[in-house]
């Protein structure tokens, strides 16, 4: 099942780079090189590869996806990622599919997928292992491609169907902290929107419990749960993707990267960028750019 949904992605993307399809939600990727690291701009949604591999970044946390993995992602979740296998005669290949979070949450109202006595288990981490059981949907619903005028009745059942499995696996009790997350009503989503819109200011946690009207120790656990980041970790990763972006956009240093997204050390700026992009600030700009280039 990997080998024919790689045939189909393969069919439809014949040159390297991204292509959005008329299915909502659903873009497809060929990719014939390896990268080094970049900030990986996500959805909350699906991600499966089944050709080629890719390492993933989440906080200080580093998983790899292989032929054999999805990985669950969240718009509010900062990720690093890097192509380490992909050639011209092998590409990597893989799909995206952007979650209706209104479905998650219809499907998550049913008895059978509501948490014991009220409590939901720590998610597991955001990659899991692929199984015919998730695959053949996935096959399904590339199979509409070749029926445009089915995609409007069958892409949110198929979508369902996909969801249901999601909830089946370990990775499920993450897509419930990601729906939880998904609606602006709760105190996390108040706690990740406030440090989006602040991250290059200094910030104390019991400022930002206040904000999600929670108390420190309940917001570290609901944040955890959703972003597999502490507070901490997710405002220092905003402001290390910010101050790449800055440097990559505007052109400028890292000196004054590091001061536009609020550090006021220079070489604890170049320490942690390093850690997480593999290379220090200047360095990788350029290595970005002759990449890009």
């Amino acid at each position: 099942m990997r080998a024919e949904l790689a045939r189909k992605i393969a069919a439809r993307v014949r040159a390297p780079g991204e292509r959005a399809t008329a299915i909502p939600g659903l873009t497809l990727y060929r990719l014939t090189a390896p990268t080094t690291c970049y900030a990986a701009e996500y959805e909350t949604g699906l991600a499966v590869v089944v050709q080629g591999r890719k390492r993933v970044t989440l906080g200080r946390t580093t998983y790899v996806c292989d032929e054999s993995t999805f990985l669950l992602t969240s718009v509010d979740v900062p990720l690093v990622s890097e192509i380490v296998a992909a050639t011209e005669k092998v590409p990597l290949l893989a799909l995206f599919l952007n979650l209706d979070m209104t479905i998650v949450r219809e499907i998550l109202e049913c008895e059978e997928f509501k948490p014991r006595n009220g409590q939901f288990k720590v998610p597991a981490t955001p990659i899991g292992r692929t199984s015919r059981h998730l695959l053949q949907p996935c096959i399904r619903l590339l199979d509409l491609l070749d029926a445009p005028g089915e995609i409007r009745f069958f892409s949110d059942l198929i979508q369902r169907e996909i969801v249901y499995r999601l909830l089946q696996y370990p990775q499920g009790d993450r897509l419930r902290a990601i729906a939880r997350v998904d609606d602006p009503g709760r105190g996390t989503a108040k706690a990740l929107a406030w440090l989006r819109a602040n991250y290059t200011k200094p910030f104390r946690l019991d400022e930002l419990a206040a904000v999600a009207r929670m108390g420190v120790s309940t917001l570290n656990h609901h944040f955890r749960a959703a972003t597999s980041l502490s507070p901490l970790q997710y405002h220092k990763q905003l402001r290390l993707v910010g101050a790449r972006e800055t440097m990559l956009v505007e052109g400028v240093d890292a000196t004054r990267a590091a001061f536009d997204v609020g550090y006021e050390s220079t070489s604890q700026f170049t320490r942690e960028y390093k850690r997480l992009f593999g290379l220090p600030p200047m360095q990788d700009v350029k290595s970005q750019r002759q990449a890009s280039a």
